[in-house]
Parts: structure tokens; sequence; C-alpha cells
């Protein structure tokens, strides 16, 4: 039987370990079956239950009956868990749940106010931090107010180290020529629409990563810098620069050659050296206008065909890539440098001579192109020379011709006519004679035989009179010579030692 319980007034019940130590006695017929069935739920929730309230056992619930309590050891018998006795401590899936449930709630929102004002925190410090930035940005560099003061239409404002071009710039409508190299820059005011007068804009040198479309507007630019930016495209936009005539864009990371190059008919320059470049589009022929084209430092393996057909091209540098064979350049007629250094070539390509060449083995072309020129210059001036020694010569022997024909006529002077016929050859004789010496001293020296006109009656004299002329009297100096021939033979001569 189990014990009886205490009575009033005794002291309380003893400890846990005196309870386990009393119930742990082996006991003999004494703990009904049905009390072991019971688990600790159940126990604590008759224990529960067995204790109702004041006001409870004054009205109908039936009294508190020590019988049907479940007996001690059915609880203390159980395992100890935590320093608690099974049941006790526990909730009944309600209470203390939902107190549990609301403190972590209540800590849940404390964190979310926690993480809300430090958020707040951070964009506070981040306006603030900006508005120092602007207020810094809107102070300029010293002697700048001159400058813009000064009313001149250049501005240079190149490594100033801004970050925001000062709104003060837009308001300057006489600018023509602006220059903000070398600062830190990423994109400029949407107010610099309102230079309408600006010719030339210089951004390289700077962090911009797209081409602000306010750029875009200002359609009377023919210079446009952007080289050593962050770029890897251009907008639509762009061929609204229908004026623009160089474009430098170099050190970049354009990857294919940009399309919208196409619209701009002006574009002479195009600097696209230090990008990544691999190809051209194989109608690149289209820019008609080009003159000049830079792609060094690309990442080239082979000659672009296409260039061949650009016979307008003046300047073309693909220095450092890896193009191992250059195709014979003589195609471009109008080529005055190329510059091929830095690839895996031993030699320069066959162009023409008055190209200029930067690259292997272009020192040693050059130097025998200049032997060659310096070889025909002094033939050319060889000839000139003997041209103008062979002046006397020339005219003596037309001179000692004439003689002859003189004494020939002076022994026939019984015949009364000299046939036609016998005249035309001796006429013959000296165009002959006139064309091998031009022939020989070259073309710088032309005579107009209709120029030296020989009257019939100097050399063919008829009847009386003849006589009086004896050959010795019909050699005549140089000096005293009066025709105009002279004059033009010397005007001539002058005219091949200048050419």
């Amino acid at each position: 039987m189990p014990p009886a319980a205490a009575p009033s007034g005794s002291k309380p019940h003893p400890t846990q370990s005196s309870w386990s130590r009393a119930y742990r006695r082996p006991a003999s017929n004494t703990v009904p079956a049905s009390d072991l069935d019971r688990t600790p739920d159940k126990a604590s929730a008759s224990v529960g239950a067995s204790a109702p309230s004041s006001s409870q056992a004054s009205s109908s619930s039936p009294v508190f009956d020590k019988a049907s309590a479940p007996p001690p050891h059915s609880i203390l018998t159980q395992p100890v868990s935590n320093g608690r006795l099974p049941g006790h401590g526990r909730s009944n899936g309600h209470g203390m749940g939902n107190s549990s449930r609301k403190e972590e709630g209540q800590e849940e929102d404390k964190d979310e106010d926690e993480e809300k004002a430090k958020v707040m925190e951070e964009e506070r410090r981040k306006r603030k931090k900006k508005k120092e930035e602007e207020a810094a940005d809107q102070e300029l560099p010293l002697g700048v107010e001159e400058l813009l003061a000064s009313g001149d239409p250049v501005l240079d404002l190149s490594y100033k180290k801004f970050r925001r071009l000062p709104g003060v710039i837009c308001g300057l409508n006489h600018l023509e020529k602006l220059y903000v190299c070398g600062n830190s820059l990423r994109t400029v005011p949407e107010n610099i629409v309102k230079l309408k007068g600006l010719r030339i804009l210089a951004l390289d040198f700077n962090k911009i990563e797209d081409v602000p479309l306010a750029i875009c507007e200002l359609r009377n630019l023919t210079r446009l810098y952007l080289g050593s930016n962050r770029l890897v495209s251009f907008p639509p936009e762009l061929r609204n620069l229908q004026n623009l005539r160089c474009l430098w864009m170099e050190s970049n990371y354009f990857t294919r050659f940009p399309r919208q190059l196409y619209d701009l008919p002006q574009l002479r320059s195009l600097q696209m050296g230090d990008n990544r470049l691999r190809s051209l589009p194989p109608d690149l022929c289209r820019m008609e206008a080009l003159r000049g084209l830079w792609l060094y430092g690309n990442r080239f393996t082979e000659f672009p065909r296409v260039l061949l057909r650009m016979v307008d091209l003046e300047i073309l540098d693909l220095d450092k890539n890896k193009i191992t064979v250059f195709p014979n350049l003589r195609r471009l007629p109008a080529l005055r440098l190329f510059s091929y250094d830095g690839n895996p070539v031993e030699g320069p390509p066959g162009v023409g001579e008055e190209v200029l060449l930067v690259g292997e083995g272009a020192q040693e072309e050059l130097d025998d192109r200049a032997y060659r020129k310096a070889k025909k210059e002094q033939e050319a001036r060889e000839r000139e020379e003997a041209a103008l020694a062979g002046e006397g010569p020339v005219i003596q022997g037309i001179l000692k011709t004439a003689r002859e024909n003189s004494a020939s006529y002076a022994g026939h002077k019984h015949n009364e006519v000299v046939s036609m016929t016998e005249e035309e050859r001796r006429n013959k004789e000296m165009e002959e004679e006139l064309e091998r010496a031009l022939d020989e001293y070259g073309a710088g020296l032309e005579y107009d035989l209709e120029g030296i006109e020989y009257e019939k009656e100097e050399l063919i004299q008829e009847g009386d009179g003849f006589e009086e002329y004896e050959g010795q009297e019909l050699e005549y100096e140089r000096r005293d010579m009066d025709y105009e021939e002279e004059e033009a033979l010397e005007e001539t001569g002058r005219e091949g030692r200048r050419h």
C-alpha cells in the first residue's frame, strides 16, 4: 500500500533525493497496474487537474479524492531531465509556449529595428558625403576662375582632379575648344548641350564607361578625344556628329569595330590603337573619307584584306600585332606612312618609293632607296650639264652645214636654177641632223625648226651678183647673230637646269 498522506501541520515534503530513496525500494503488490501504465504527461495532467481552485471546490465540482491521485512513485521514478522532475516546469501547450514565442517575436522586432537604424544611418552618411563632394567639386582650382572670366574660346582644365565637370562651364557659350583630360570624370552634365559652338572636346584619360548622350548632341564637333577610358561600345546617337573629322578612341575595350562610324561621312582620322580587335568588317571600305587609320596594339594575326581596297589611305599603323605576312602595298597609291613595328616579320612589304616605313628592316630599305634616288639625281645632273655644254657645237654644226651649202652653190654659179629636188634633199638632211642633236642632248632643249628661217635668197642666188659672196665671207661669229632664236635657246637651257 502507498504511504499515508502527511498530516496537516507536518513538515514539507522531503527533497527529490529523499523521495527517490524512499520510493526506489521494491514494493510487493502495492502499485496498481493501471498506475504503472500512465505516461509522465498524463500523470502531470492528472496532477494539474487534481488541484482545483477554491471557488471550483465550493461549487458543483466534486471533492478532491486522494485515492484517485496517482501514486508518488509513478512520477518520481521517471528519469530526471535538466534537474527538473518530469511534468514540473512544463507548459500545458498554451501558457509558457505562447510566452516564449512572444519573447522571440519581440527579439526579432528589435533586430529589425536595429537593422533599419543601421541602414538609415548609412544612407545619411552617404548623403552627407555626396554633399561634401559636390561642394568640393564646385570649388574651382586656383586660377580656373580667371580662365572662365577671360572669355577665351579655349579652356584647358586637364589634370585638375575633377570628379564632376563644374556646372558653370556649361554656361560658357563662347567656348570652341574644351580640354578636360586626366581627371576622374565618369560622365558630363547634360547641360553641356548648351555649348553649341564647341568644335573640339577632349575627354581622354578619365573613367567614362558609356559615351554620354549629351555629347552626341554637340553637332558642330569636328574632333572628339575619348582615349584611355572604359568604353566597350558607342550609342546609336553618335551618328548625329555629322561634322566629325577626327575620332580618337585608343586604349579602351572594343572587341568589334563600331559600325556607327559608317554614318560619319566626314571622318578622316580614326585612332583605334590598344583595343581588342581581331578583325575588321569586310565593308570597311565604305568609309571613303578615311585617310588615317591607327590599329596598333590590337590582336590581329592576319593582315585585314579589306585595307587593300581603301585606296585613299595615307597613313596605316599596324604596330604591335601578331601579323606574320604582309601583302604588297603598292596597290595603295596614296599611302605615305606605313608602320608595322612589333610584328613577327623580317622585313618590310613592297611599297612605293615615296612611302615612309617604320619597322624591322625599314632602315635598310630606306637607305637603299636614298642611294637609288641619289644616283638618279646624279645621272640627271650629268645629262643636264652635257646638254648645256653641247649648245655651242649644235649651233656651229648648223652654221657649218649652211656654209657648205653656200660653197656648193658658188661652184655652180653658171647654173641658172637649182632643181627643187636637190633643195628638198638638203633641207631634209638639215632636219635630220637637228633631230639627232635633240635626241642626244635631251628634250630639255627644244628647237623650233620654223624659228630658224633661212631665206632662199641667202642660200640660192640666181644670176649676177652671186660671185660677190666668197666662202670665207659667210663665216658668222655667234656674237654677231641677230636671231631671236638665240635668246629662246638660252631661256630653254635655263629652264632645263631648273628642272
